[in-house]
């Protein structure tokens, strides 16, 4: 009989595609994130399935691209601009047969620790399938990373303890305790989300760095006027370089509890039978509410239909499974339910992850060859300066739709990562083609498209 594998599935909010030493940053430091990329796969082209956070959670637990759920913005928000909102779920429905159900009644143990932000408390991690659940509730982000947090589902600390380093603690006294029995991990970071808050020593650490390497720590250019209602009169503020130490202290310290949670892998025998993935749920923060980040050389950032918004860090690391290689797989969030289904010997569940595509044997260096198209639905605005779009990437090349006029771009991702260049009225035939598919896929997904606002602005 084969023995399932433990999975720790490791999600970081907000996290940016280049906002870890193994992808390029020069001012982070990931030693221990870094070694796990080396000993595994590291995703060049990995996406989140939205450019915020809940739609892309209700995609990674139901298997389905987040039009389908019905959860098309994070949870809370409402904006209205040139056009009208749309409506969504604002919570993960009981009806769905979540991944945590899955691998639960296929023999593992689950357990959810940190944010889940998938609904109020009818719809927590307990609801959909999880053993046990560790501050895991309705909130998007912590009131302060410094307890008291006033948590649901997670105590208090002693004062001043800080929030990530004490879900790590948790997360270990679970492996610890595990017995024979495999286990599912799903370990959701708060950090590195707004509030942008870390240890005072590491904060000086970085702002030492950012000194020495003559780093201008706030390095933002003001851009155009925001266009939701609610945040008109201010502007994008876009940061052209990773130099914030605060956040900078933030990703470090990240870093040393992934390497306390691999350590106690290691001491309780688990390490070589443990399948641990690494990934955050949508683009780093670059355009607003401090700017704390800088996605270069991909376009914006969280909230976006750029690359910004939606390219993920993306690490598999399974030892005598899964190569030491770098990949340019390109698959998205939906995915991981029936990958991770394969990984663990058990059935597909075709009727719930209709949109995920398994791609264990690429992840295992057995096949390599692309899932086929991924597409993207926001029908919102965000409060980082994005505008309602979709869009549809096939191979290299990517094409955007903006709700508010209906324009269309093409951009050759391969040449252009910064999607600099709109090639769209150079390759009509290929726009043409690629807005059919998203078309039809739209269409299949019963994506709602806001409808222009029949009020003018006007000033509470």
């Amino acid at each position: 009989m084969t023995i399932q594998p433990n999975i720790v599935l490791i999600l970081i909010d907000d996290m940016g595609w280049r906002d870890l030493g193994c992808y390029g940053s020069s001012f982070y430091e990931t030693p221990n994130i870094d070694a796990l990329a080396a000993q595994g796969t590291l995703f060049t082209q990995a996406y989140a399935a939205a450019p915020v956070c809940s739609p892309t959670r209700a995609s990674l637990m139901s298997g389905k691209y987040p039009a389908r759920v019905g959860i098309t913005q994070y949870i809370g928000g409402h904006a209205v601009g040139k056009l009208a909102d749309v409506p969504y779920f604002h919570g993960l429905p009981e009806n769905e047969y979540s991944l945590a159900r899955a691998l639960r009644d296929g023999g593992y143990t689950t357990w959810h620790v940190g944010k889940w932000h998938l609904g109020g408390p009818r719809l927590w991690p307990d609801r959909h399938g999880f053993d046990v659940n560790v501050g895991g509730c309705d909130i998007g982000s912590p009131r302060t990373y410094f307890s008291p947090y006033t948590i649901a589902n997670l105590p208090d600390g002693p004062e001043g303890e800080y929030l990530t380093d004490r879900l790590t603690d948790e997360a270990i006294a679970l492996v610890e305790s595990a017995g024979e029995r495999s286990f599912f991990l799903n370990f959701w970071h708060y950090t590195v989300h707004t509030p942008i808050q870390a240890p005072a020593e590491l904060v000086e650490k970085y702002e030492r760095k950012a000194t020495e390497l003559g780093l201008d720590t706030r390095a933002i250019v003001e851009g155009e006027e925001l266009p939701a209602w609610h945040l008109k009169g201010r502007h994008v503020q876009r940061r052209t370089l990773q130099s914030d130490p605060t956040y900078a202290a933030m990703i470090e310290n990240l870093d040393t509890n992934v390497g306390r949670l691999m350590a106690a892998l290691e001491r309780t025998g688990k390490r070589d039978h443990t399948i641990v993935i690494f990934t955050s749920d949508n683009g780093g923060l670059a355009t607003a509410e401090g700017s704390p980040t800088c996605n270069a050389p991909l376009a914006e950032g969280k909230g976006w239909m750029e690359d910004g918004g939606v390219r993920v860090p993306f690490i598999v690391n399974w030892p005598g499974h899964v190569p030491a290689r770098e990949s340019a797989l390109l698959f998205t969030t939906p995915d991981i339910y029936p990958t991770l289904l394969t990984a663990a010997g058990l059935p597909q569940k075709p009727d719930q992850h209709v949109d995920g595509v398994d791609v264990w044997r690429n992840w295992t260096g057995q096949a390599d060859s692309d899932r086929g198209a991924l597409y993207w639905h926001y029908p919102h605005y965000s409060n980082q300066g994005g505008t309602p779009g979709a869009s549809v990437r096939e191979g290299d090349f990517k094409l955007i739709r903006w709700f508010e006029d209906g324009r269309q771009a093409l951009f050759n991702l391969a040449e252009d990562i910064g999607e600099t260049r709109d090639l769209a009225a150079q390759m009509p035939e290929l726009v043409e083609r690629l807005a059919a598919m998203l078309d039809r896929w739209s269409e299949d997904v019963t994506a709602l498209i806001p409808r222009p606002n029949p009020t003018a602005y006007f000033q509470p």
